[in-house]
């Protein structure tokens, strides 16, 4: 499963790295763009190092469907909250609602794969998109909307990235298993 999800987490987390930094003008955008990419490979390389080969495993049947129906779930509500916030004129709650649908998305998730840890991710994504639609219910210009909830977003899921090879990583030197 992209080394328990550590892949997943680094890519998505690049993702709303990108989005924070659209926000930003000149030299700082290209210097903390490649920041991000760096961040990312070194959690995938860290992840590919550091977890144990069971951690790529597939997930039995009923996880896996679960998983995708979660997943697919999620990416329908995005379909969604992106058609009717553009049809509306305001796609700047794009980003917030998105990160509302993905942190909520998490508590599910915590629940298939017994991983009661990821309620964290949950309601930190969720306080990104809460912040997000304070910045624009503060009337933010769009650009302190799109960092606000693109900057916490990315550190929670690079954050949460770091914490699985970091915790799985610790438990096997500790001779730790499952």
């Amino acid at each position: 499963m992209f080394k328990s999800g550590v892949g997943f987490l680094a890519l998505f987390g690049l993702g709303w790295w990108l989005l924070a930094t659209s926000a930003l003008d000149g030299a700082a955008r290209p210097i903390t763009v490649g920041g991000g990419c760096m961040v990312t490979v070194g959690l995938m390389l860290a992840a590919r190092r550091f977890l144990p080969a069971s951690a790529g495993a597939p997930f039995p049947a009923d996880r896996r469907r679960r998983f995708n129906q979660i997943n697919g779930l999620q990416w329908l509500v995005i379909i969604v909250i992106a058609v009717v916030c553009s049809r509306a004129g305001v796609p700047v709650l794009i980003p917030p609602l998105v990160a509302l649908v993905v942190g909520l998305h998490f508590l599910p998730l915590a629940a298939v794969f017994g991983q009661p840890r990821l309620r964290v991710p949950a309601a930190l994504l969720v306080g990104a998109g809460l912040a997000g639609a304070a910045v624009w219910l503060a009337d933010g210009p769009d650009g302190a909307v799109r960092f606000t909830v693109g900057l916490v977003s990315a550190l929670c899921l690079w954050g949460t990235a770091l914490w699985t090879v970091a915790g799985t990583a610790s438990a096997a030197g500790r001779g730790v298993t499952g």
